[in-house]
């Protein structure tokens, strides 16, 4: 098995799948790594819902025909509208990287709409995860369920598992929490897809780059 370092450094965003299904066992050692991650006091603010099979393909077809009619999202954790400018450089960076190498321009409208779909299809994963939490809590366990992800998504990469985290998968927050039987006292934090990745597949190709370390790092002495 990699170690730490070189599982956080290969780790990327998997957008194709095999047809593959995971076994059930191997779904839950990746959530039961996730829960040794650190939480403000230990309180361990993270709930996870996995869906397969017919159940993602139903709730697949609900999330895509919610868009097709132009349902308003309703998200519980509000999508971002602007970013300052150092961020919303390094996304036009990485818009310009994926039009170069796939010839799809994310920054079209019609694409966006695609793209969409694609997230709301789990980008044809076996396997979707949902996580959430109680409404009560405060902000700072948003960072808690955070580095939950974080653990959860490395855990899988070293299984030999591929995962993508999917803001568009709570667009729906209130229709899919129905679906899956979330209470509405929960609050949708995240979606992911899971499964064995296809990496002869084009998407898999591209790996994004980071801002050189000086350009966030101070050191103080």
């Amino acid at each position: 098995m990699m170690d730490a370092i070189e599982c956080i450094r290969t780790r990327q965003s998997i957008r194709a799948y095999l047809d593959k299904p995971v076994p059930e066992e191997l779904l839950r050692k990746v959530i039961e790594t996730a829960c040794w991650s650190p939480s403000y006091k230990n309180t361990q603010p993270w709930e996870v819902v996995i869906v397969s099979g017919a159940k993602k393909e139903a709730l697949s077809k609900m999330l895509i025909e919610l868009f097709e009619k132009g349902a308003t999202p309703t998200p519980d954790i509000p999508e971002p509208v602007s970013w300052p400018k150092t961020q919303e450089d390094r996304i036009n960076h990485l818009f310009e990287m994926r039009k170069k190498a796939t010839g799809i321009d994310l920054s079209d409208p019609e694409i966006i709409k695609k793209a969409k779909k694609a997230n709301f299809n789990f980008y044809g994963a076996p396997h979707g995860i949902f996580l959430y939490q109680d409404k009560d809590l405060p902000l700072w366990s948003l960072f808690d369920i955070g580095l939950f992800a974080q653990s959860l998504m490395l855990a899988a990469h070293a299984l030999g598992l591929g995962t993508v985290p999917q803001a568009f998968l709570t667009d729906y927050a209130k229709e899919i929490k129905e679906f899956l039987g979330i209470p509405d006292s929960k609050r949708l934090v995240l979606g992911l897809s899971i499964g064995y990745p296809d990496m002869d597949a084009p998407p898999n190709k591209i790996r994004t780059d980071r801002a050189p370390l000086d350009e966030i790092l101070t050191v103080l002495a």
